[in-house]
Parts: C-alpha cells; sequence; structure tokens
C-alpha cells in the first residue's frame, strides 16, 4: 500500500540555498521506499519584501545588504562549495540585478495548477542563478515558462494583470506568523518543518518517522522540527 506524504516547500526563486534545497531533497526522493509518494508544492517567501517593483541593480543590492562586493564574496564563497557539492555552478558575478519576486511566485502558482511547477521551479533557479537572467522582467518570466511547458502569451496575459498577487503576499505574510525567518523550509504533512538546506539523510529520516506514524507507531518529531 503507497503512502502519500505532502511537502509544502517555503522559498524564494532568489534564495541560492533554496536551490540547494532543491538538489539535496531530490537526492532524498530518489533513495526513498518505493511505498512512498511524495507530493510536493512550491509555496512563496520574500527574501526582501520591500523590494521595488522594478528590482535593484546587483552592486547596489549588494553595497546595501552586505557592504559591497568583497564581503558578498566572503558570504557566498561557502555557498559556492556547498552548491558544487551538489553540481550547481553558481554565477554571482552574472548577475545583472536583483528583483521583486512578486510575479516569480505568482508563475510558480500558475505553473502548480497546471501540474508543471517542478520545472518551472527548476528553470528559475537556473535563469538567475546560472544564466544571469533578470527573473522580475516579465518577458523572461514568460520564457522560462514556455520552456517548462506553459503557454507564453497566456503567461503574459495574466502577469500583466494583478491576479495572485494578494494570495502571494497573504501566503509570505503567513508563513512569516507562523515563525518562518529564512528559507528553504520543507513541511511535511503540515505537520514537521525542516528548516534550512538539509542533508538527503535528514529528508530520509523524516519520511521513515512519517511512515512509522502512518503505521500507528508513537514516535518522537524529527529533530529539525
Amino acid at each position: 500500500m503507497t503512502m502519500r506524504i505532502t511537502v509544502d516547500i517555503v522559498s524564494d526563486a532568489v534564495c541560492p540555498w533554496c536551490f540547494i534545497g532543491k538538489r539535496r531533497f531530490e537526492q532524498a526522493l530518489a533513495q526513498a521506499p518505493g511505498d512512498v509518494e511524495v507530493l510536493v508544492a512550491w509555496r512563496p517567501f520574500q527574501l526582501n519584501p520591500e523590494m521595488p517593483p522594478e528590482g535593484m541593480d546587483r552592486k547596489t543590492y549588494l553595497a546595501t545588504k552586505f557592504g559591497g562586493d568583497a564581503r558578498a564574496d566572503q558570504i557566498y564563497e561557502r555557498v559556492r562549495e556547498a552548491g558544487q557539492s551538489v553540481g550547481i555552478d553558481f554565477n554571482f558575478k552574472g548577475i545583472p540585478r536583483t528583483p521583486n519576486t512578486i510575479d516569480a511566485h505568482r508563475l510558480i502558482g500558475i505553473a502548480g495548477r497546471a501540474g508543471r511547477q517542478d520545472a518551472v521551479v527548476e528553470g528559475l533557479f537556473r535563469a538567475y542563478f546560472l544564466d544571469g537572467r533578470d527573473i522580475g522582467d516579465r518577458d523572461v518570466l514568460a520564457a522560462i515558462a514556455k520552456a517548462g511547458g506553459l503557454d507564453e502569451k497566456t503567461v503574459l496575459d495574466y502577469l500583466a494583470g494583478r491576479e495572485d498577487v494578494d494570495r502571494v503576499e497573504n501566503e509570505d505574510a503567513m508563513a512569516r506568523r507562523m515563525g518562518i525567518q529564512g528559507v528553504p523550509c520543507f513541511i511535511l504533512n503540515r505537520k514537521y518543518a525542516i528548516s534550512g538546506a538539509q542533508e538527503p539523510a535528514v529528508f530520509l529520516e523524516a519520511i521513515e518517522m512519517l511512515k512509522r506514524e502512518g503505521a500507528g507507531e508513537a514516535v518522537p518529531a524529527p529533530a529539525n522540527s
């Protein structure tokens, strides 16, 4: 009998640890028991909720957030090393702008309704962190959507309106009320949370715990919940 586990991944498309967390979670899923079906949904969180709608020049952003390129390089060195361990070659120097991610989250939402969410999330991460594309630009988002299996014109028309803006903002606010202050955060069966880009073993332990719980065993909560 197959057991279903839901995983809500609270994330932002400009969060490098979220990209790393996606890879490590995928590694865990590849090792998960065959009698477990994991249903994934990506949920919005804005790392920069005060970002102007047009985004910000990357150098200006780094100067504001970190005090400049040199300090940013120090901070990102650990991220680069973690990325390389899961096959991600971050190109931080190639990022021209830090975008407002409301529209990216809206795109993830409409992709979820079309059953194409993972492809679009992957496309957003790759476009921003590897290709240096501005994922606050709606034409760029529509191209990512098309590559992910969505209709480009439909997406452009959708992004031109205001549909789902309130939903994204409300879900972001809800995540903060739940105590989520950083991402990624993986919420299993809307009951347990794993914070951060944990190693695959942590996810596998949580899946095994949920299996045992589903079988009626009394089990402790996972260490990272």
